[in-house]
């Protein structure tokens, strides 16, 4: 199947490296977007320009499951809302879609317009826990700052459709079970109207494209 894949703030496609050839050898077609103001040069690409980069790889696909990861889970699910008929399954990988009216991404200050990695204190304990000091050092040297027009864009859902397309969370630092006490208790409304949404575990961090990508891999594939 084609597995469209979209990573989280600070990232661009390079973040799936180690996944797609374990995609492929599993018979599956990755496709990688890097998205514009995070590895295209831009500093002022908003949040509809990524929305579009992604809906564009949509389009070129053939039935995709819509990979996101981190703040990418909401990306994700605005493909799913704007292509309610073409996409075969959302997968959200540590993170969940935030509600139409919302700020995509707005708990980090920018600076001069840009919203830079912040350092490892905000990650502490479960997120980054397997990573090591390497794995570390080699994110903050790749870590692209994002445009505010990004994180502070308003997120918008117009298509009671996509409460239809099958999501799979993927939960690395949170367990299944913490995951549906949210999702019950009406802390992820889209979800919570979701028809149907599967809950796996993956025993590893927030980025578990870097440390567990093999796994990663074969839980994608598989569904």
């Amino acid at each position: 199947m084609d597995i469209v894949m979209v990573a989280g703030l600070w990232l661009d496609g390079s973040a799936w490296d180690a996944v797609v050839p374990e995609l492929e050898s599993l018979g599956h077609r990755p496709v990688v977007v890097t998205l514009p103001g995070q590895g295209d040069g831009s500093t002022t690409a908003g949040l509809d320009d990524q929305v579009a980069a992604l809906v564009a790889a949509v389009d070129a696909a053939v039935e995709p499951t819509v990979v996101g990861h981190s703040a990418a889970c909401t990306l994700a699910w605005m493909a799913a809302d704007a292509r309610p008929d073409d996409v075969a399954r959302v997968v959200l990988i540590g993170g969940f879609p935030c509600a139409d009216g919302e700020k995509y991404a707005d708990f980090l200050e920018p600076v001069e317009g840009l919203v830079p990695f912040p350092g490892w204190e905000p990650f502490e304990g479960p997120d980054a826990d397997d990573l090591d000091e390497q794995a570390r050092r080699r994110f903050e040297a790749a870590a692209i700052p994002v445009p505010e027009s990004v994180t502070r864009g308003i997120v918008r859902l117009s298509d009671e459709r996509r409460f239809d397309v099958p999501v799979t969370v993927v939960c690395p630092e949170f367990s299944p079970g913490q995951a549906r006490e949210w999702i019950d208790a009406g802390d992820v409304p889209e979800l919570s109207h979701a028809a149907q949404v599967e809950l796996v575990d993956l025993d590893s961090g927030h980025w578990p494209m870097f440390t567990r990508p093999a796994e990663l891999a074969r839980l994608i594939g598989s569904l």
